[in-house]
């Protein structure tokens, strides 16, 4: 059973910046897209960033300037580095990895920007 495994959240203040990486335990193939979803507390789940197999990028349009995403298909990595964080940014991050008829889902680093 393939697995995504999350690194790099934490605690930070305002205005600093994180990097999330998510890796997959074996090489998947087929892969469409990857990307992060987050939900912060009482909130829905939000799609926040996405980088297709042909390296194309959206950006929820809150990160944009922010935030940037990028992989390592080599490594089955994404990464989402995110700089300037704001309080509102607070939120449990997913990644996921995104084949035809399937995906698969990392188990969520929480990232708190608080003072």
């Amino acid at each position: 059973q393939v697995q995504l495994v999350e690194s790099g959240g934490g605690l930070v203040q305002p205005g600093g910046s994180l990097r999330l990486s998510c890796t997959a335990s074996e090489r998947i193939s087929n892969v469409l897209s990857m990307g992060w979803y987050r939900q912060a507390p009482g909130s829905q789940l939000t799609l926040v960033a996405t980088i297709s197999n042909f390296g194309r990028t959206t950006l929820e349009d809150s990160v944009k300037g922010r935030f940037t995403i990028s992989r390592d298909s080599a490594k089955n990595t994404v990464n989402l580095q995110m700089n300037s964080l704001k309080l509102e940014d607070t939120a449990v991050y997913y990644c996921y990895f995104s084949v035809p008829d399937n995906s698969y889902w990392g188990q969520g680093t929480q990232v708190t920007v608080s003072s």
